[in-house]
């Protein structure tokens, strides 16, 4: 199988990342086999209602996964980054359902689209991608159990703090971008409380807050 030079820079991003985990005849399919495509920070990439047809992989940047009410709003799930997959879309593509969460780009990033039919074929062909399979849905499961317990039994400021925490984790920065109203609907709180909190972290010394900048001062 040979890769043309639009295959060969993606080839180059997947093999840094899975080169012990996957060997070279699948990620040579994954790539010859995948559609990448780029997002811009707040862009959609996949959202609630949307047919889910493909299968997403992250090639770079990172991606939150949310969930909302039925009132519209807004719940954080968690954030993917490089080399991840969003364990939600695993049941969707399968079962040919419309999707339940909403991706969104947290910062400009890359996106591979696997086309689900080839995703089902290699869980048979090869162990590794079985393996990565399963081993990501477990995590990513979880992951999300965590923000549901984190909702049911965490205060708010726990809540916050974890949440600021995740971002600059999954962005490589503590300086977090975006403003309060963004953060509430993250957390499916309101603009008033988080600002109320963000201001009693300052005066604890956790972090430094502007209008639409938050720095902590450590992980």
């Amino acid at each position: 199988m040979s890769l043309t030079p639009f295959d060969i820079t993606c080839y180059n991003h997947l093999y840094e990342r899975f080169q012990n985990i996957f060997n070279e005849e699948l990620i040579n399919e994954i790539c010859y086999n995948g559609h990448l495509k780029s997002f811009q920070h707040e862009e959609i990439i996949i959202d609630i209602g949307d047919k889910m047809e493909f299968f997403p992989l992250i090639v770079s940047g990172s991606v939150k996964i949310l969930t909302e009410d039925k009132e519209g709003k807004e719940l954080l799930l968690y954030y993917l980054e490089m080399g991840d997959t969003c364990a939600i879309t695993l049941n969707i593509t399968s079962q040919g359902n419309r999707s339940k969460i909403r991706a969104v780009a947290e910062d400009t990033c890359e996106i591979l689209f696997l086309p689900t039919i080839k995703v089902d074929e290699w869980m048979v062909k090869y162990k590794e991608w079985r393996t990565f399979i399963m081993e990501t849905y477990n995590y990513r499961m979880s992951e999300m159990l965590e923000a549901i317990d984190s909702l049911a039994f965490d205060n708010m400021e726990n809540r916050l703090l974890k949440h600021l925490r995740d971002k600059a984790m999954v962005t490589g920065s503590t300086e977090i971008h975006g403003t309060h109203a963004d953060i509430a609907n993250n957390l499916h709180s309101s603009r008033v409380v988080i600002s109320r909190m963000l201001a009693k972290l300052e005066k604890d010394g956790v972090l430094t807050h502007s209008r639409n900048k938050i720095s902590l001062k450590h992980l």
